[in-house]
């Protein structure tokens, strides 16, 4: 699934017979729930079609392109596979093969204001987004990443050294997109700037300026209409390896021991889609962080959810994570 970049793997039997698809969905999804990955796709069926019309959604050999891009509007689908009339597979169709040059129904911001201080003195005459990973700024591996995934409004928040990044790409069109900048008179926080967007009425990704990923946009905006959410947040599974023998107490009784333990949570990964509404609570020139947004949404009863990322990720905060980056882009060009 990763390689082929779809969001979407076709489960057949040895004849070709359509037994169910897995999408990328149904892959985060199952992280959430702790399941192993490694376990058989049947196990991920069986789960699946608990919550899923037990028959997959396909389209007969012959169906027109307009036929199956109605299917595709009326289930919200980005593919559904082709069958014969015995009822094997013999295709997948996509939505990026239907309409080409498909433009992602959102806008994205790029925070890149920060003043990359941990990442000094590499951050003393640039900005921490223009350090080059290869042969190219972080920031512009973004910019490559959202226009292959169909998003071309790109916002840069600035503030520290912005004279650095508006020279280098100027209004966008050199990297096949539109930026815009906005201007952080003073230091605004993670979730500050946003509050000086125009009016967007598409939900809005955000992404820090110092992400090195291969994230799939097009898999979030689905996950993010799907779950009905205000706010969606990609996180990321960290393991903490506790070196000494974990004893857990009820006064002064020890009721369990366990050594050296594996302690497993989800982390922030500098991620987020916000939805139009969502934007409301953020105060227009305060400053304000993502984890403040987060917890007025949740008090606000707004629906705030995960995005486990299972794609590679780093995010090129200490000068480890920099060597890092460089060591994996080496002379490839390649996040993969």
């Amino acid at each position: 699934m990763e390689q082929n970049s779809q969001g979407i793997s076709v489960v057949v039997d040895e004849t070709r017979h359509l037994i169910g698809v897995v999408t990328d969905g149904d892959i985060r999804r199952a992280i959430l729930a702790g399941m192993d990955l490694g376990l058989p796709v049947q196990r991920l069926l069986e789960q699946k079609i608990r919550t899923s019309p037990s028959t997959p959604i396909k389209a007969e050999e012959g169906t027109t392109d307009a036929q199956l891009l109605d299917m595709m509007n009326k289930h919200r689908l980005r593919h559904i596979p082709l069958v014969n009339p015995e009822g094997q597979v013999i295709d997948l169709a996509l939505l990026a093969d239907l309409v080409k040059g498909y433009d992602l129904p959102m806008a994205a911001v790029i925070m890149a204001g920060g003043f990359g201080t941990r990442l000094r003195p590499l951050t003393e005459d640039l900005p921490k987004p223009m350090l080059p990973v290869g042969e190219k700024p972080i920031m512009e591996r973004i910019i490559e990443q959202l226009r292959a995934a169909g998003i071309r409004r790109v916002n840069v928040t600035t503030h520290y050294q912005q004279d650095a990044i508006i020279n280098y790409f100027g209004d966008g069109k050199r990297f096949g997109v539109d930026i815009r900048y906005v201007e952080e008179e003073h230091p605004l926080g993670t979730a500050g700037a946003i509050g000086l967007l125009d009016s967007i009425d598409d939900p809005l990704l955000v992404i820090n300026g110092d992400i090195l990923t291969r994230v799939d946009f097009r898999a979030m905006l689905d996950f993010h209409h799907e779950q009905r959410a205000h706010m969606t947040v990609a996180v990321r599974q960290h393991e903490f390896h506790i070196p000494y023998g974990v004893v857990e107490t009820s006064g002064v009784e020890i009721t369990s021991i366990s050594e050296k333990p594996v302690m497993r949570h989800f982390i922030n990964a500098g991620i987020y889609l916000l939805s139009l509404e969502s934007r409301q609570f953020i105060p227009k020139g305060e400053h304000f962080d993502i984890p403040d947004l987060i917890n007025r949404l949740i008090s606000g009863d707004r629906r705030v959810v995960s995005f486990p990322i299972h794609e590679y990720w780093l995010d090129i905060g200490r000068h480890v994570d920099y060597k890092e980056a460089q060591r994996v882009v080496g002379g490839s060009e390649s996040t993969e």
